[in-house]
């Protein structure tokens, strides 16, 4: 009985954690990104590239930002 709900809390996990991946990025996100590239297509992103430009945004150097943003973006497509 205990392999079962701990097999079933396992899948349980996965799966949400699975689909938690598959979601776009928040309206927040949407909004910090396009604060430094305005016309970004974010929609065309991946999760992992959201993240990787979300990384840049948030580094601790702030100076050429918006120009590494807008590099990513453009290599990235």
């Amino acid at each position: 009985m205990k392999r079962i709900l701990t097999l079933t809390a396992a899948t349980l996990i996965a799966t949400v954690g699975a689909a938690s991946a598959m979601t776009g990025p928040s309206s927040f996100d949407t909004l910090e990104i396009q604060s430094y590239a305005p016309n970004a297509n974010i929609a065309a992103l991946s999760a992992a590239q959201v993240n990787a430009v979300l990384n840049i945004i948030h580094s601790g150097d702030d100076s050429g930002k918006t120009a590494a943003v807008r590099s990513y973006l453009r290599h990235a497509s």
